[in-house]
């Protein structure tokens, strides 16, 4: 088997493990339960289609793709601590008092 063989199979492979993945999150986010079960499945499709393009990266041994990889990384890390907080104060039903029990501010 030649490299360039290989380098067909391995990117044929990779292509369908990310697919299969994606489609197993996508499954996540239709049938998730709650909000924060979405949310999560979210991030990984976010995640993998991060490993997607560094694979394209990786193949066609191109940089363009480069600061799509690191806004994107950037956008979903951000969307998740932001979810992160609105569902935290949600459920913390002391998060809407301005003031602790000794009258100090948060």
């Amino acid at each position: 088997m030649s490299l360039d063989q290989l380098e067909v199979v391995l990117s044929w492979a990779v292509g369908m493990l990310l697919a299969t993945s994606a489609l197993l999150t996508l499954a996540r986010i239709t049938i998730g339960p709650s909000v924060l079960d979405r949310v999560v499945a979210s991030d990984v499709l976010v995640s993998i289609v991060l490993c997607a393009l560094g694979a394209h990266a990786a193949l066609s041994s191109g940089s363009a793709a480069l600061p799509l990889l690191i806004s994107l990384s950037l956008v979903g890390f951000m969307g998740s601590v932001a979810v992160a907080r609105f569902v935290a104060r949600d459920r913390d039903p002391d998060a809407s008092a301005p003031y602790d029990e000794d009258g100090t501010g948060r």
